[in-house]
């Protein structure tokens, strides 16, 4: 039995086969560059088509080249070198083998902090999860007149709400209770600010072509508002998921391992989830969870603390 596990265990060892040359290579980093920009995928379906297409154009150049040396065509040495060094497969360039990357990066915002009304939150994907940004403009109302019709005073005044980016119907509910929370809670951090009954708000999630559905961009939404409300820009290093109720509550959301996969692709360090989920974190695997500062919210209060920094010790895990 401990022979069979040490079998099991036992990385396979591969090797050249006859007659190719020893500078056919195909880097780590060009396998790892392969998983990350073309093949997302659980499976390694699409991965092997791919190598096997670097494999099958490396083939024909060792081909082309060993008949060009059988016939004695006339190359100095430093084409032949030239040549051979074509024949390593790196990160540099990969996209000789394969073409341009399928996927892009995740983050959209490179700035720390993020611009006011910019904030990441997470989708669950077929291909571990992707990164979605919601992004908050807002539109002065100015006063048309000075009477003192208090019909005029009612079309002058904002609190509209226009959303885009090709959302769902679910999605379009997050988006009103968001408005609502919002405004309940800046009534409650910033008695004075009135900002959201001067500003009509809109509301856009990037990709504008790509369909998009779910509850749990409400709290990503809420945060986004309140940034641009109140001014203050939200932590770069953050992330959030989680369906939000009318009175604030944070409610449980699905694809908790895609998401931190997600998160971990764009380089976050700070998650925010809902506490219901955290018996779905302790289930992630060691490599995901590594690193990663979690903060489990029952309440949007917490989000927001940990959003713009303003952190309690309490509710996070390392």
């Amino acid at each position: 039995a401990a022979e069979e596990s040490e079998k099991m265990t036992t990385k396979p060892s591969y090797q050249h086969a006859p007659n190719v040359p020893s500078e056919v290579e195909i880097s780590e980093g060009a396998i790892e560059k392969l998983v990350r920009w073309y093949a997302r995928e659980a499976g390694v379906r699409n991965l092997a088509k791919l190598i096997d297409k670097i494999t099958r154009k490396l083939a024909f150049q060792v081909v082309v080249a060993q008949e060009q040396e059988q016939e004695g065509t006339n190359q100095d040495s430093s084409t032949v070198n030239e040549t051979k060094n074509n024949w390593s497969v790196a990160e540099d360039n990969l996209d000789d083998f394969v073409g341009k990357p399928l996927f892009t990066s995740d983050r959209l915002y490179d700035k720390d902090p993020l611009p006011n009304g910019i904030v990441m939150g997470l989708a669950y994907t077929s291909m571990g999860g992707s990164a979605l940004y919601i992004e908050t403009q807002a539109i002065h109302r100015v006063k048309v007149n000075n009477n003192n019709n208090d019909d005029d005073k009612k079309s002058n005044r904002g609190g509209n709400l226009q959303v885009t980016g090709q959302l769902g119907d679910v999605m379009k509910e997050s988006t009103k209770i968001a408005h609502t929370v919002a405004r309940a809670r800046l009534a409650s951090y910033e008695p004075t600010n009135d900002f959201f009954e001067t500003h009509d708000m809109h509301l856009h999630v990037p990709e504008g072509a790509t369909p998009k559905d779910g509850p749990s961009a409400g709290v990503t939404m809420v945060t986004s508002l309140l940034g641009l409300a109140g001014g203050q820009p939200v932590r770069s290093d953050v992330a959030m998921t989680g369906e939000i109720s009318l009175t604030g509550k944070v409610l449980p959301v699905g694809g908790i391992r895609e998401k931190s996969m997600a998160a971990r692709r764009a380089g976050i360090n700070v998650l925010c989830l809902p506490h219901a989920n955290e018996k779905d974190w302790d289930e992630l695997p060691d490599y995901l969870k590594e690193g990663m500062e979690v903060h489990f919210c029952h309440d949007y209060d917490q989000v927001y603390r940990v959003a713009f920094n303003q952190n309690d010790e309490r509710d996070h895990k390392k």
